[in-house]
């Protein structure tokens, strides 16, 4: 089955999107960054690499290699593009939603403590 056309998108292509709406509402740069290295596990030297202009690297390959998924992201909850996240059932697609939900809330004003969830620890 064929994956849905933004998956072949060069995420160094997609990244400017997510460091202008941010910096439009007063955010930085550097805050995108923390989100991404926080959902993906990258490090910022890997980062910078993938958002060189011109690095082939598109979102699939980008979710599929990250070093270590942030196991709190189940916590990120809510809507996104008028779709509910907890109904997204394609794996990719839900990662990527994860990250436009981060970032969404970035460009809200919500503050990186609320926005880098953490799990519950037991009791």
């Amino acid at each position: 089955m064929a994956g849905h056309r933004i998956y072949k998108l060069a995420f160094s292509d997609l990244y400017p999107n997510y460091t202008h709406k941010a910096e439009r509402k007063g955010r930085t740069t550097a805050e995108v960054d923390e989100i991404i290295c926080w959902l993906t596990g990258y490090s910022q030297a890997q980062l910078d690499e993938l958002i060189e202009p011109g690095n082939p690297v598109n979102l699939e390959e980008f979710f599929r290699d990250a070093p270590k998924m942030n196991i709190a992201r189940s916590q990120i909850t809510g809507t996104i593009c008028g779709v509910k996240l907890a109904e997204i059932e394609d794996p990719l697609m839900l990662e990527i939603r994860y990250l436009d939900k981060l970032i969404d809330e970035l460009a809200k004003g919500k503050a990186m403590e609320k926005i880098l969830r953490t799990l519950p620890t037991p009791a």
